[in-house]
């Protein structure tokens, strides 16, 4: 049923303005085949899935734009096409708007709770005495990392990062970094370059 309705949403749309296709997931390393074979699980909204669409941005190809509005991240790519993503972005009272570059890029990496974050939900200052938790399947970061610097190549301590909790892609329920799929942020990874810059509105 599922595969249905997405293949009559795709029809519509394609058949209005927007015009969208699906694209094939990225060639995964034998640790990402292990990593997510036992990663969380979950059904999403197909309209949060990976699409190719015209690019609604105007921006130069390479250019990440994350709608947090409608909770959508598009990869600008040349002929004015864009891959859009489903992603999970930051409550309001976290959420932030603004320009930044991505500095570096992680495989499956350890996570340590920034300190706003440890004053803010006291459970979270067990890490101060254990130290980061290990990339994994349960990592809240998941199977890859962006890192975005500001304009002066300061560390925002905003993230794009895959999730442990897919079943909130679509939401706002973050600390102010970017949530997306697994497989998803995989794929942004092996597109995005060092220095790509990243408008988040």
């Amino acid at each position: 049923m599922k595969k249905f309705l997405a293949a009559t949403f795709i029809a519509l749309t394609a058949a209005g303005c927007q015009s969208m296709a699906t694209t094939p997931d990225p060639v995964l390393s034998g640790r990402d085949v292990e990593y997510m074979a036992i990663a969380p699980k979950a059904d999403i909204d197909f309209n949060y899935y990976r699409y190719l669409v015209d690019d609604p941005t105007g921006e130069a190809p390479n250019t990440i734009v994350i709608d947090t509005k409608r909770n959508f991240l598009y990869f600008v790519m040349p002929n004015r096409k864009a891959i859009r993503y489903g992603v999970a972005t930051g409550k309001e009272a976290y959420g932030w708007t603004g320009t930044a570059f991505i500095r570096r890029k992680v495989e499956w990496p350890q996570w340590m709770p920034p300190e706003e974050m440890m004053r803010r939900w006291p459970e979270f200052g067990v890490y101060r005495s254990h130290g980061p938790l290990a990339g994994g399947p349960d990592n809240p970061l998941g199977a890859r990392a962006l890192y975005l610097h500001d304009p002066s190549g300061k560390d925002t301590l905003y993230r794009i990062h895959g999730t442990n909790e897919p079943e909130k892609i679509g939401q706002n329920v973050s600390s102010g970094c970017i949530r997306m799929r697994n497989i998803d942020v995989v794929d942004l990874y092996n597109r995005a370059p060092m220095g790509a810059k990243v408008i988040v509105r």
